[in-house]
């Protein structure tokens, strides 16, 4: 590949051309936008819903500035849509896809299988275009599902991203769905649980937020729980952030986000579950439990986590995802690995040697969360961090 005296690299046009547009900001693309998700065939993630990412673009860092660009074809049909913004760090203008550690996958939305079918020379001469034209030096898009609905992605090239993903495909008849992902023996032990957590504290119920107060009662239990639980793990507390707490909010009133609880009669919250959602898949984003060491016996995430299941099945979506990252819970009832990959496009000279920097750490982090002993020791050290002087 050859560069060009500006620093932009060049290549040779693919044999299929795709015409970007570079969009100054979301409402600019918003007609487009919300066209591709109404599309019947359409590839996507809920979070590429046009709702989730307006409500997300809150949380972009001081002086970041949306450009979503959409990729057309010869006749201007539109193909598929990536959600950028671009922010400058430490003097590299590095464009990704709005979202960040609040979304699991970074992938476009494709108009249909045809679309995502098209080479990925396409896409990535298409995209090197839109990053010369709006003055980018990488296009950096993490976590980029190899399949998705069991349609290839052309842009997941690149080093396999440090964890993968977990689903679970869902049927008609919740109670199958339960028989295939949980063994007899484990319905039997949640049933016994819920039965000694009826006992204990009287009746449970699942909710799913239906109004603005209820929703702000299980965001204010999620905060809650989870801020104990990343205050004892040395982890930073992303929610911190009243704009993120605002993002939440904002995005459960336009749908974008489900809100679920597990929660007594008297009010009391024991777990939470919150999803990103679109008419075929409820993604799972955050999840929490009251800390209360009473309550562990009774296993109350694990009982949310059983009714969420059945409560998507019988509302007719197709799938549900657990996302990125590996945990108990995941494991014992996802069927499915989504094998992700942290893709790169460097645009300048500058973005080749943070496209090197940034496959070199996604390699090692993920040999540490592969290894259990280095994974255990940054366990450790954080919350020896955590404790306080």
């Amino acid at each position: 590949m050859q560069l060009a005296a500006e620093g932009v690299a060049v290549g040779p046009a693919p044999a299929l051309a795709l015409v970007p547009e570079v969009f100054s900001g979301l409402a600019a693309a918003e007609a487009p936008w919300r066209a591709l998700e109404a599309a019947p065939g359409v590839v996507m993630t809920p979070y590429q819903r046009f709702d989730w990412v307006a409500a997300c673009a809150r949380t972009l860092p001081a002086g970041a500035r949306p450009c979503p660009v959409l990729l057309r074809d010869a006749a201007g049909r539109p193909l598929a849509l990536l959600p950028l913004f671009v922010h400058r760090e430490a003097r590299i203008r590095v464009a990704r896809v709005i979202g960040g550690r609040h979304a699991n996958f970074h992938m476009p939305l494709f108009a249909g299988p045809e679309a995502a079918a098209l080479p990925a020379e396409a896409y990535a001469g298409a995209l090197l275009q839109a990053g010369a034209r709006a003055g980018i030096d990488v296009i950096h898009l993490p976590d980029q599902p190899r399949l998705w609905n069991g349609v290839p992605n052309p842009l997941a090239r690149g080093s396999a991203s440090p964890s993968d993903a977990y689903g679970l495909a869902l049927e008609a008849d919740p109670e199958a769905v339960l028989k295939r992902c949980l063994s007899g023996d484990a319905r039997r032990k949640l049933r016994q649980k819920e039965k000694w957590l009826v006992a204990a504290h009287g009746p449970v119920t699942h909710r799913v937020a239906a109004d603005d107060a209820e929703g702000e009662a299980i965001l204010s239990a999620y905060l809650a729980q989870k801020a104990v639980r990343f205050a004892t793990s040395g982890i930073r507390d992303p929610f911190a952030d009243p704009a993120a707490r605002d993002f939440l909010k904002a995005a459960h009133r336009t749908g974008a986000l489900e809100l679920h609880a597990l929660r007594t009669e008297g009010g009391r919250i024991l777990a939470t579950f919150v999803g990103a959602v679109d008419p075929a898949r409820f993604s799972g984003m955050l999840t929490s439990f009251d800390p209360d060491p009473s309550l562990a016996r009774f296993s109350p995430g694990d009982l949310l986590l059983q009714a969420l299941i059945r409560d998507q099945a019988s509302r007719g979506r197709k799938a549900l995802d657990l996302g990125v990252g590996e945990a108990r819970y995941k494991a014992s009832v996802c069927d499915e690995t989504i094998h992700l990959v942290d893709a790169v496009i460097p645009v300048s000279l500058r973005g080749r040697a943070y496209a090197a920097a940034a496959a070199a750490g996604a390699r090692l982090k993920r040999r540490i969360k592969r290894d259990p002993r280095l994974w255990a020791l940054v366990g450790r050290v954080r919350r020896a961090m955590a404790r306080p002087a």
